[in-house]
């Protein structure tokens, strides 16, 4: 029988306003991988924060026996000591610092306040290997990829001597190949004895490295599934997480004509801001009809960022060379001010560093982009921010208990909503949505989609950029599929697989 290496028992947290954490128990074995599961907002992270020490003992109700010891850490230092560690969902890498450097930054190699340089790189470059990363730890955190950084951070976790790592949504920010390597690679580590704890919106990747799932739902722990001992799949995980079945998850978009082209952009090529002789977007041509839900799907680095950027008022880019037509009119958006104005939205993939302000309010967030909205001789109204602010709450369904709560406390699912208010008050005709459901569980996810084809019913055009398959092929009228800065084939919904969508990308791969 496998032995318990920790049990937590009881966890309550409250902050104010709100019980995040109801009586939680979570039970882990030594040696095995451990899935905690649950709606955005439902409390994983915060039990995580709770165990690891963020949150520290006295804050919190119930005990943390770790390897039969009662434990009261109090800070993230006390649980590393022990061999616990965690890995957020957003890296914490220092960019213009080597990979080295990330590794031991506040672990670091030497003595008497004098840094050994050789036996830092030594031992990086060690850890490195374990996890599979042949760069030298002397390279720049800036100069790879968000895989590999994602593969640091389980170097530098390593280097801690990790007994109990803790993966906090791992695979967010990859695409399908570096997500596979990294679930590969924890199987890997069971194999050598590591126990580990993933927090996983992807149902697939659970599925396929879990020995044991916990469902947590509205702070409370519903159950654990033994999937060595039942057959478990992902409509039966759905069900825990959201108390019902989820028999489709994309909802039929119903009413909807297709109109006119909106806009039309036409052999648009975009070199790198900072490596002239690099192109990102080489010579790309797309279309999108008012009432149209238009996917763009690629491997991580295709350019479908840059594109959508360099589009939003040259926002990404240098040398931006082909036309722009909105209405059949030619039209040059030399910035973000000129694209709003022209009736351009676009969501940026990354909600938490370009899309809002995490320390303000709900209603300021809400009226950012359009503050002409909510002024009068350039002095904001504040009553009609305050009533801006809960027409879309309302309209959105963001669960908060006021306008008035931080953005940064709300889950990941309520911070998209608040994100799409944002872009929804500048009434924009065209909306470019950059991986609109990244990191937000499959309830939320459905309310996205709604909003989504609520918009396309409105005669609204919508490009989605999606790095996941069946969402492109669920929600898209039509898809376009991007591999190294072009289009390489566009694909109706009728006729779209995801084998065609890989087929695609990989004849084009072959033709280089």
């Amino acid at each position: 029988m496998a032995k318990e290496l920790l049990r937590m028992d009881h966890i309550t947290k409250t902050f104010p306003g709100v019980k995040a954490l109801d009586n939680v128990n979570l039970t882990v074995e030594e040696g095995e991988i451990h899935a905690l599961v649950g709606e955005n907002g439902a409390g994983k992270s915060t039990l995580m924060n709770v165990l690891s020490g963020i949150y520290p003992y006295g804050t919190y109700e119930g005990d943390i026996i770790y390897n039969g010891e009662v434990c009261k850490f109090q800070k993230i230092k006390d649980s590393e000591e022990k061999g616990i560690v965690i890995i957020h969902q957003e890296l914490a890498l220092v960019p213009q610092m080597s990979i080295g450097e990330n590794m031991f930054l506040g672990n670091e190699r030497g003595k008497k306040n004098a840094i050994n340089w050789n036996e830092t790189y030594g031992e990086a470059d060690k850890y490195l290997k374990m996890v599979g990363l042949s760069e030298s730890s002397r390279v720049l955190i800036k100069d790879i990829g968000t895989g590999k950084q994602q593969l640091v951070e389980i170097a530098k976790a390593l280097a801690k001597h990790a007994k109990l790592l803790i993966l906090d949504e791992p695979t967010s920010s990859l695409n399908e190949t570096d997500s596979r390597a990294l679930l590969d690679l924890m199987l890997e580590f069971k194999k050598q004895g590591m126990t580990m704890i993933i927090i996983s919106h992807k149902l697939n990747e659970v599925v396929y490295v879990a020995d044991k799932i916990t469902v947590i739902r509205d702070g409370s722990t519903v159950e654990t599934l033994d999937c060595h001992s039942m057959e478990i799949d992902e409509s039966r995980i759905i069900r825990g997480m959201v108390g019902r079945e989820l028999t489709n998850r994309f909802p039929k978009r119903e009413g909807v004509k297709l109109g006119d082209i909106n806009m039309e952009v036409a052999n648009w090529t975009v070199y790198h801001p900072l490596y002239a002789e690099r192109k990102v977007v080489d010579n790309v041509s797309l279309n999108v009809r008012k009432g149209e839900v238009v996917g763009i799907y690629g491997l991580m680095g295709a350019g479908r960022t840059e594109l959508a950027m360099s589009i939003f008022g040259k926002s990404y880019g240098a040398d931006i060379t082909g036309t722009l037509k909105i209405n059949g009119k030619e039209i040059e958006l030399k910035d973000p001010r000129e694209a709003i104005d022209a009736k351009l939205a676009y969501v940026t993939e990354d909600r938490k560093g370009n899309g809002l302000v995490l320390s303000n309010p709900i209603r300021v967030n809400t009226s950012l982009a359009n503050m002409k909205g909510v002024s009068e001789k350039g002095i904001i109204d504040k009553d009609k921010e305050y009533a801006v602010a809960v027409e879309y709450q309302g309209k959105l369904k963001t669960k908060a208990p006021t306008v008035e709560q931080n953005v940064g406390n709300l889950s990941g699912g309520n911070q998209q909503k608040v994100l799409l208010a944002k872009w929804m008050f500048t009434d924009p005709d065209i909306l470019i949505l950059d991986e609109p459901t990244r990191g937000i569980d499959v309830g939320a996810k459905y309310e996205i989609y709604c909003i989504i084809n609520d918009l396309a019913k409105a005669g609204k055009s919508v490009i989605m950029i999606s790095s996941e398959m069946p969402e492109i092929l669920g929600m898209s009228d039509r898809i376009y599929i991007m591999n190294e800065g072009k289009f390489v084939g566009e694909l109706n919904a009728e006729e779209a697989s995801q084998e065609k969508i890989m087929a695609n990308i990989l004849q084009a791969g072959k033709g280089e």
